[in-house]
């Protein structure tokens, strides 16, 4: 049987392709586990079958997603005028690729060529001030007219300023461009008096999205959304946001994988400049100008000039056992999230052991995956 590094070097047949979608789209399996599964099993046809078993040394009974279910998923992104990446791909994003657990599969609506374009990505509030809607299209004019891939993620306010100062028709025929990442599949549109935006992106420049077709956004989506926009830039612009906005989280986000974070500073007057305000004071680069964000990206060789946040302790991903005995962590999980090197550490088990108890505790619903490599009981 081929490896999975093996395997990636070879092109993808169809078989594999929707058997990847089925391990993917499978009940309790996330980036994590689908990564370690395919690894140690070499393929994602092997991995799916032996999904039940799995499922039931953690004390469980498990139906892996439906064959025809996944079928017509692909039939519906090819209707859309959709096509699939994998995390193997050409035109799969480098950085993205780069990040802890990144997502294994998207879909995308356009260019995929603007996919290997620098990019940066301009986020802030919904409820945005004028000034802040001027500037976020005045930025994504300027930095896609420099040759970047403006990243965003179709929101109000903001984010639909930066996309459509990014699409402006001198920018577009030869600048960088735009790219929107949104929360529900490729056939949702959210807001929807974002339509002939999203139109505009999906004619112009390139649409992703990590869920499924004919998923509508919700809540526990955004975040998700979030780190797929961190991730497929070297640096993030923060252009005005709350304390608590989302936005904020994206930066933090960005900041864990390595990358540059810069904010527009605000009146300390203003709720909606208190969030940028923030991240300067924690050590965001403050940017009053296109030409700072150009000059920041230009100059980027992998490590931040900014000091905000450390970045993540990476996930594991790569350990497997050589044979089909998992760890005895059980007793060492609680409701409190933990590390699971300090779990390896504890019960004095081989890494790759204490990995396949984890996916089998997992498959069986009764694990919860944390970020920071982190683990609990369900």
């Amino acid at each position: 049987m081929a490896s999975a590094d093996e395997a990636a070097a070879l092109p993808l047949s169809s078989d594999e392709a929707l058997a990847r979608l089925r391990l993917l789209r499978s009940p309790n399996v996330g980036p994590v586990s689908y990564y370690q599964l395919l690894r140690r099993f070499g393929s994602a046809g092997a991995a799916v079958e032996a999904l039940p078993s799995l499922a039931a040394r953690g004390g469980a009974p498990y139906r892996p997603a439906d064959a025809a279910r996944i079928a017509a998923e692909a039939a519906r992104v090819r209707a859309l005028g959709g096509r699939y990446l994998f995390h193997d791909s050409p035109h799969y994003p480098a950085l993205l690729a780069q990040t802890d657990t990144p997502p294994p599969i998207l879909t995308m609506q356009g260019d995929a060529a603007l996919l290997a374009r620098p990019a940066v990505a301009l986020v802030g509030a919904r409820n945005a001030s004028a000034g802040a809607m001027r500037l976020a299209r005045e930025f994504g004019a300027a930095l896609a007219a420099a040759g970047f891939a403006v990243v965003s993620g179709l929101a109000r306010g903001v984010d639909g300023a930066a996309h459509q100062g990014s699409l402006l028709p001198d920018v577009a025929a030869g600048g960088g461009g735009t790219i929107g990442v949104i929360a529900g599949g490729l056939d949702s549109i959210y807001p929807p008096e974002h339509a002939a935006l999203q139109a505009q992106i999906v004619a112009q420049g390139v649409l992703l999205a990590e869920m499924p077709p004919g998923t509508e956004p919700q809540a526990r989506h955004f975040p998700r959304r979030n780190r797929i926009i961190a991730g497929l830039c070297a640096g993030t612009v923060v252009v005005e946001a709350a304390p608590k906005s989302g936005s904020l989280i994206t930066a933090r986000l960005a900041a864990e994988a390595g990358r540059e974070i810069m904010a527009i500073p605000g009146s300390p007057l203003d709720s909606r400049s208190q969030g940028c305000n923030q991240l300067i004071r924690e050590g965001a680069i403050l940017v009053q100008s296109p030409a700072d964000v150009i000059e920041l990206l230009e100059s980027f060789t992998g490590t931040p000039r900014s000091t905000f946040h450390e970045a993540a302790a990476p996930v594991a991903l790569d350990s497997a056992p050589a044979d089909d005995a998992p760890a005895d962590i059980v007793a060492l999980l609680g409701t409190a999230p933990v590390a699971v090197d300090e779990l390896v550490r504890l019960s004095g088990a081989p890494a790759g052991s204490v990995q396949l108890a984890l996916i089998e505790l997992e498959l069986a619903g009764r694990l919860l995956r944390h970020a920071g490599g982190r683990v609990s009981l369900a």
